[in-house]
Parts: C-alpha cells; sequence; structure tokens
C-alpha cells in the first residue's frame, strides 16, 4: 500500500494527494500483522507522508492535520489488532478443548485388527469449534473384525451423548451378538430411546455403515444405513461400494424400515477400505463444487491405511484451501498380505 502511494505520487497529476492511500494502510495492517507490525506501519506512513508534504510544500495547517489523522488511524488500528488478535485466540483455544474431547470421545483404534491394518483421522470443521457426531469404532470378535463410522445429527453436548451411548451399544453387540442384522437392530434401539428423550419438536437420527469381515480377511459384509458409501480401493481403482437397497438412518425404523439388506463385497489381497462421513463429501471448493474423492484414490498408492489417509486430507485440504463446513471422520483398513484366502469372491445382496 505504501509503495502504491508512493508510485501514484510520483505519477499523478499536480494537485492529486495520495494522503487517503497512506492513511489507509495502518488500518489495512491490522488483521494482518502483529501488533509491533502495526505500529511499524503507522511510523513508516507518517515518515512518508512527511517526505510527501514537504516536497509539495504542503501548509503547516494542513500537514498537523495529516500528521494526527495518522496517528489516529494507527492508535484504532493497533486497538483493532488486539481485539482481533484475542478472538482468534479464544476460538483456537475453544477449538483445541473440543478436538481434545473428541479424541476422549474416539480414541485412536490399534494399528492392527485382526487379518486388517487400521488407521483413523478426524478433521473438525473450520466454521464451529462445537463438538460433532462423527464416530468410528472397530472391534475384534472370534470369527470376525466389525466396525462402524456414522454421523449423528447435530453438534455440541448432546450429539456427544448420542455418540457415547451408539459406541457403548456397538462394543457390546458387537460381542454377545451373532449376526450383523443383530447389531444394527441394538442400534437402532438405542437411537429410538434417545429420540425419546430429546425435546419436543427435535428429532435424533444417525447414518451409519456397520461392517463384518471374516478372520480370513477374504470378504465385506456390509449395511449401509443412509450413509456415503465407503471406497474399496485396489490396483488403482476406488469402487464406491453402494447398497442393493436404501435403508432408513438409525432412529427412523420405525417410518417403515423392515430388515436391512447385508451386503457382500470381496476383500482382495492390500485392498484397502475407506470409510468417512459427510464432511469429506459435502466439502466445496471456492466455487461451490463438492469434493469428489473418487479421482484421487483411483490411482496408484501406497497400501499403508495411514498414508492413503494422510494423502487424501493433503488434497482435501488442497481443494478447500484448508476449510471445512462440517466435520470430516475417516478410516481405512487393509487387508493384511498375511491373511488367509478365502473361497468366495462374489458380491451378494442377501
Amino acid at each position: 500500500m505504501l509503495l502504491v502511494a508512493v508510485v501514484v505520487d510520483v505519477l499523478a497529476p499536480s494537485g492529486f494527494s495520495v494522503f487517503p492511500l497512506l492513511a489507509a494502510a495502518p488500518v489495512l495492517a491490522a488483521p494482518v500483522y502483529s501488533l509491533p507490525g502495526v505500529i511499524a506501519t503507522g511510523v513508516v506512513t507518517e515518515l512518508i507522508g512527511m517526505a510527501v508534504a514537504y516536497a509539495k510544500g504542503v501548509a503547516l495547517t494542513e500537514y498537523s492535520v495529516r500528521f494526527t489523522s495518522v496517528v489516529v488511524l494507527t492508535v484504532l488500528a493497533a486497538i483493532l489488532n488486539r481485539v482481533m488478535a484475542k478472538e482468534r485466540k479464544q476460538l483456537k483455544d475453544t477449538r483445541e478443548v473440543a478436538e481434545a474431547v473428541q479424541r476422549a470421545v474416539l480414541p485412536i483404534p490399534p494399528e492392527r485388527v485382526g487379518p486388517l491394518a487400521v488407521a483413523s483421522r478426524y478433521r473438525a470443521a473450520a466454521k464451529e469449534a462445537a463438538i460433532g457426531g462423527d464416530l468410528y469404532a472397530i472391534h475384534p470378535t472370534p470369527d470376525s473384525v466389525r466396525m462402524m463410522i456414522a454421523d449423528v445429527r447435530g453438534k455440541g453436548l448432546g450429539a456427544v451423548r448420542t455418540v457415547n451411548r451408539l459406541l457403548g451399544a456397538f462394543y457390546e453387540a458387537v460381542a454377545h451378538v451373532p449376526g450383523l442384522t443383530d447389531v444394527v437392530d441394538r442400534l437402532e434401539e438405542v437411537m429410538q430411546r434417545v429420540d425419546a428423550e430429546e425435546q419436543e419438536g427435535s428429532e435424533s437420527f444417525a447414518t451409519a455403515v456397520v461392517i463384518d469381515v471374516p478372520n480370513d480377511g477374504s470378504a465385506l459384509y456390509v449395511i449401509n444405513l443412509g450413509h456415503p458409501a465407503p471406497l474399496l480401493l485396489h490396483q488403482g481403482r476406488a469402487s464406491p461400494l453402494e447398497p442393493s437397497a436404501p435403508s432408513l438412518p438409525l432412529g427412523l425404523g420405525s417410518l417403515g424400515r423392515t430388515r436391512v439388506p447385508v451386503d457382500r463385497f470381496a476383500l482382495p489381497h492390500d485392498a484397502t477400505l475407506v470409510l468417512f462421513t459427510d464432511g469429506l463429501v459435502e466439502a466445496r471448493d471456492h466455487h461451490g463444487t463438492f469434493y469428489n474423492p473418487v479421482p484421487f484414490l483411483s490411482r496408484p498408492l501406497p497400501t499403508d491405511p495411514g498414508v492413503i489417509l494422510d494423502a487424501l486430507i493433503a488434497d482435501l485440504t488442497r481443494y478447500t484451501e484448508g476449510r471445512l463446513d462440517d466435520d470430516a471422520a475417516l478410516m481405512a483398513v487393509t487387508r493384511r498380505p498375511d491373511a488367509s484366502d478365502g473361497t468366495h469372491r462374489t458380491r451378494s445382496g442377501t
């Protein structure tokens, strides 16, 4: 700004004043620089103003007005800088607390579970410090590994309570009930109770994907309850695992859901399954276009699930210029090379 003012002063016709450009410099510096930077900008502005006034023979009265104006604007800019810095720090502190609570609610899963290598990531929305309702879980059983990713409607403490109840119900169900549909029935019962406890006029539900992987690692048994389809990565291709029939989210089963369909997909060696909440696919660029992870994941990638998620998040950050409108939870599992071969390689929608 100061350089522009000097150039304009040199090129402008006689009688044209660059003082408004100079006076604006400290104010424009307030949201960008530190407090010393703002003060330094004001000092440099004053010095340039003095030089310009001297070169143009400005009268003493006009010079005094200009000098005072720059001083006042620099003081106001310094105050504005401090207010903005305080607000940024408060938001940063609040988000750090929210993320700490989120990590406590969603502990990092182990790197190895049965035949699977596991990784998870969580990215909070840039525009909010409230704790979200995104969750993931994975747990081994004697015969298989069961996992879930879900997104509870809403934010704040109410969403955290629902997340805790869903996680508790999931871990209890996978340890005691035999079938994947039975696990979903337990989760539905919990969401129905949560909805009954909500204040009148509010409605609680959660989209979810619940998966069972036999210990031989050969297949995926998937129930999708209104959630974005997971992506299966294999040989440089990302394939959405779409459900054979749509199902209502958890908590809305009373509206007409019967038994949910269980879809079976093959899980080849070194294939990676990427699960995510809608914060990923509802992220937008500056044109308002939604992010599509399929093109990025449809390329040769390492088989390490953590590396895949980190690369995906880096691409998402580039696409959105670092701003998310909703929380995004991600989990990836890769079939380990030492998992035994299965005998079935086809999909069924039983």
